[in-house]
């Protein structure tokens, strides 16, 4: 009985993002839907910011699908649809940022510190090969030495 209990939630569970787009919402031509959902997929909602429009129930994400539909119907491309709505909400919208001038310490970051890592394990490791050997045991050092490692 659990086990059949646990497969139903997993079951619910993986396909809960399906419930997201509403009926109402889904155009009638299967071409524009797809291209809605396209670019709902690549826009990030503004209230869970951990998920695509497409993925989220809120209603800024519902009013944000009902926009992209509504410039797709009135015969915009992908591109000016995901344009007009980064002009309104900014760069943040989008999932995957794009690459241009004011987002490159955005993607060079990554990049940047794993350089400087692996800068910093270089120069440790130099200083510490090259620390000198300490003086050599005096003959009253080896002979106490010897004494303590005696069983």
């Amino acid at each position: 009985m659990i086990r059949l209990l646990v497969a139903l939630f997993l079951c619910v569970v993986s396909v809960a993002p399906a419930f997201a787009v509403n009926p109402d919402e889904v155009l009638a031509d299967p071409a524009l839907e797809a291209r809605a959902r396209a670019i709902s997929a690549q826009l990030r909602c503004m209230v869970c910011q951990n998920q695509s429009i497409d993925d989220s129930n809120a209603e800024l994400a519902k009013d944000l699908r009902l926009l992209v539909r509504e410039r797709l119907k009135s015969g915009d491309s992908d591109e000016a649809v995901i344009a007009y709505v980064v002009s309104r909400y900014g760069e943040f919208v989008l999932l995957n940022p794009r690459f241009e001038a004011k987002t490159l310490v955005l993607w060079g970051m990554p990049v940047l510190l794993l350089v400087l890592g692996a800068l910093t394990l270089v120069v440790a490791a130099r200083r510490r090969g090259a620390r000198p050997a300490g003086a050599p045991l005096s003959d009253d050092e080896k002979d106490e030495l010897d004494k303590l490692l005696r069983p």
